[in-house]
């Protein structure tokens, strides 16, 4: 899961971003990012980011103001892709740095969307050697002379262990789900849409910055498309470092649509909850109320986990 640099927890200089090698990296809001190796801290802490987000956030943020169209995207980071791996792996991955930056598509700080054109970095980007960093000697207020003591003091303390306590505390709260592409199994062509699209929103929803702190979610993975036919699921998980995965097919008999969900756990293949949805039609709004349902229950049910 996530693994913290021993130099991230030894000491103060884990919270101040003075080492020289952060050199290259930039700032925004409370935001460090190093854009070439696409890790992303808030306050010193590391943000949990994917690959592909990471490229994306890399670009959007070198090009800071101007936009950077959906073409342009593709062609430098899914240039041996299809349209349609394009199309939702794009649409995860703004999804998933919105989740990281704690940020919103209808009133953004960092990423704007420019409908049907592509996306542009709003925020003030700085490189980090410019940007206002601490000075351990300068005066400080009264109140701020006190935080730096007791920090220091905790983190003198504590140093033998901190890097190890960090660390179980944030494996502890992250479990990674893997979302698999639901399955249409209707014999109807024209569902084949709405099973991608409510999966696509199912890792939305359950990216989303009040769960995404608690799940790790993976949607984008080609060995998520494979074919029911050719599915395993413990060997699905050991392939994209996932502890549990959801799934679901679409069935149909003469009155309705019926979507089943399943969550299921990938070291012993055990179904931890499974769902049934039956709708006379699977609207927008069907498929939006179904993918929160699915995410609720999901993370209900991996709270303990």
């Amino acid at each position: 899961m996530c693994q913290l640099r021993a130099a991230q927890v030894a000491g103060p200089s884990a919270v101040l971003y003075s080492s020289p090698a952060m050199t290259g990296r930039t700032q925004f809001g409370p935001f460090v990012f190093d854009p070439a190796s696409g890790e992303l801290w808030r306050d010193g802490i590391p943000v949990r980011l994917q690959p592909q987000p990471g490229r994306v956030l890399a670009i959007l943020v070198e090009r800071a103001g101007t936009l950077v169209s959906r073409d342009e995207l593709q062609q430098q980071i899914w240039s041996d892709g299809t349209s349609v791996d394009f199309e939702r792996g794009l649409n995860f991955c703004v999804a998933q740095l919105r989740s990281a930056l704690g940020d919103s598509a209808d009133a953004p700080r960092y990423i704007e969307t420019a409908p049907k054109r592509g996306y542009r970095f709003v925020a003030p980007v700085t490189p980090l050697e410019q940007a206002p960093l601490p000075a351990v000697n300068a005066p400080l207020p009264a109140a701020g002379i006190l935080r730096r003591r007791l920090l220091l003091g905790t983190l003198g303390a504590f140093a033998s262990v901190a890097g190890a306590a960090i660390w179980v505390r944030v494996r502890s709260r992250l479990v990674s789900v893997a979302v698999v592409s639901f399955d249409n199994e209707t014999g109807q062509d024209t569902f084949d849409r709405v099973a991608v699209a409510i999966a696509d929103q199912t890792v939305a929803r359950l990216a989303s910055p009040d769960r995404v702190r608690r799940l790790a979610v993976i949607g984008n993975a080609a060995a998520l498309r494979r074919p029911r036919a050719f599915r395993d699921v413990k060997e699905l998980g050991r392939e994209v470092g996932a502890d549990y995965v959801v799934l679901a097919q679409m069935k149909m008999d003469a009155s309705s649509v019926r979507l089943i969900a399943h969550l299921i756990r990938v070291t012993d293949q055990a179904h931890l909850w499974a769902q049934t949805f039956d709708r006379p039609e699977f609207t927008l709004a069907v498929q939006s109320e179904i993918a929160e349902a699915i995410a609720v229950a999901v993370t209900a049910r991996l709270a303990g986990a």
